[in-house]
């Protein structure tokens, strides 16, 4: 919330009086200025949330009572099954071959993110 708050901060009232000059009104200044002017924010927490969705882990292993994978192994995240193979069954070889399935769909992920950004992201303007 601190990034989202500095972003709006930074953004110049300039750009707000000019829009309201033009006759612009309350969403008009919404959608034309303070949204593409907060994308480079948006697009930050959309990378590093995507990131993190992937790393869940905690949460399963404390309520499953040590990453048993509960009732039905219905929390049975990958990232436990992948601690369960390497810490439980002490299968190394093929939970470094999950992390590494791991590594590479969040690289992809992110990689596909970062070649749609030109699209929607606009880093001009704002600037005080």
């Amino acid at each position: 919330m601190l990034l989202y708050l500095a972003t709006l901060q930074n953004i110049s009232p300039t750009l707000y009086e000019s829009a309201e000059i033009d006759g612009a009104g309350v969403w008009a200044k919404f959608k034309n200025i303070t949204i593409p002017l907060i994308t480079p924010i948006i697009f930050y927490d959309v990378i590093t949330s995507t990131i993190g969705s992937f790393q869940i882990f905690q949460e399963a292993y404390v309520m499953t009572k040590n990453g048993t994978g509960g009732p039905a192994n219905s929390l049975l995240f990958y990232n436990l099954h992948m601690w369960n193979k390497a810490f439980v069954a002490f299968d190394m070889g093929y939970a470094m071959a999950m992390s590494m399935i791991l590594f590479l769909i969040v690289l992809v992920l992110t990689f596909i993110n970062l070649k749609l950004a030109p699209r929607w992201v606009h880093y001009t303007g704002g600037g005080s």
